[in-house]
């Protein structure tokens, strides 16, 4: 069943009444687009939404954006203002409308210019960090999340098997980067979920790595390739790595490590296992082999309308993942000067265990290029 523009609202006027404050507020992102359902860009113009928690909601919108805003079918109070007035008026009347004395705030999107204009129009209003409590709303996905996120992946997947069989040795890494883009567009991504790393040889032991357009792809060498597409507002995050024409024992044993992991990580996956625990027995595999001390990261991060997002699968994190989470499942092995072996899906959370949305084969590939 679909929600209205009323019923997530609500879910937001939940959150303030939780938090104990009169109201939270968003801004444009992630957030922002799924409590209206129209994505608006974050730029130098302050744009709001407010919903207390006992009354309508109300927002402040640039006035260049009105006729966006008609398309949300918001009733509430508006407050426009233009470039060159200034928004400070805007805001005044938005909290004289308003009558709140606390606000739950996004502290990981909101700007410091919109928190200094809300207390420049009431001083002594208490502005709270509510991020965890609002993200929080989108942890559990809804069947068009999982949908939005399937479409994702899939165009993430075939835009992967038409790189892979292009690679060729002496190509540089940016060469390999900008056919992997042209391919995500040309599968049918509606933007890129971030900036590709695409990283061979030693590159592929930094983490995040950036592809460089002098090094020339040569027999042996790792390839690494971290990307994904954006479809319907949600982001794919996959990770493969491969060998160019061979791969080394040490390569061979390195990514037979990781992928014990992975699959580790699969199979304790459950609705109700913490994230703590997911981290601890993929970790454990990871510093059971000879090579824990290629350990770098953690091994995930939530996946959504943001790339990064809650929950974070981490040792010490001991929140339990209701069914419907996703999140990504990434292992990795990094020798600085040598190379890096990573295999990234992102996992759906179920009641009677997991379902792996990303299906591109893991096992080790060397491209006969």
């Amino acid at each position: 069943m679909n929600q209205t523009l009323s019923d997530r609202l609500s879910q937001y006027a939940a959150v303030a009444s939780g938090l104990g404050v009169d109201a939270v507020a968003l801004v444009p992102g992630p957030n922002f687009t799924r409590a209206l359902n129209q994505s608006f860009m974050s730029n130098e113009r302050p744009f709001l939404l407010v919903v207390p928690a006992d009354r309508p909601a109300a927002a402040l919108v640039p006035s260049l954006e009105l006729r966006s805003w008609d398309l949300v079918g918001f009733d509430g109070a508006v407050f426009d203002w233009r470039d060159q007035d200034g928004h400070d008026a805007a805001f005044s009347a938005l909290m004289a409308h308003l009558r709140i004395s606390s606000l739950a705030v996004e502290g990981q999107v909101m700007r410091v210019f919109v928190h200094h204009a809300l207390k420049r129009a009431q001083p002594d209003l208490r502005i709270v960090d509510g991020e965890a409590a609002i993200s929080g709303l989108r942890m559990i996905k809804t069947a068009a999340d999982i949908d939005a996120l399937k479409a994702a992946i899939a165009i993430s997947e075939r835009a992967l098997a038409r790189t892979l069989e292009t690679v060729r040795l002496g190509q540089t890494e940016t060469e390999i980067e900008q056919v992997l883009i042209q391919s995500l567009f040309a599968e049918g991504a509606e933007d890129l979920a971030f900036p590709p790393i695409v990283a061979a040889g030693d590159n592929s032991a930094r983490p995040h790595a950036h592809a460089r357009p002098d090094y020339r792809v040569k027999a042996g060498d790792a390839l690494l390739l971290d990307f994904g597409a954006r479809k319907h507002g949600f982001a794919a995050d996959i990770t493969r790595t491969v060998f160019l024409d061979h791969a080394s024992d040490e390569a061979q044993e390195v990514y037979d490590t990781v992928l014990r992991a992975n699959l580790k990580g699969h199979e304790v996956t459950r609705a109700g296992v913490t994230a703590h625990d997911i981290d601890d027995a993929v970790t454990w595999v990871l510093e059971a082999s000879p090579y824990g001390d290629r350990i770098r990261t953690k091994t995930g991060h939530g996946l959504g309308r943001d790339v990064h997002e809650a929950p974070y699968i981490m040792r010490g994190n001991h929140m339990a993942l209701p069914a419907g989470t996703v999140y990504t499942n990434e292992p990795g092995l990094y020798e600085i000067g040598n190379f890096g072996v990573r295999i990234e899906d992102d996992v759906l959370v179920t009641d009677s265990g997991s379902a792996s949305l990303t299906t591109f084969p893991k096992e080790l590939t060397i491209l006969p290029c």
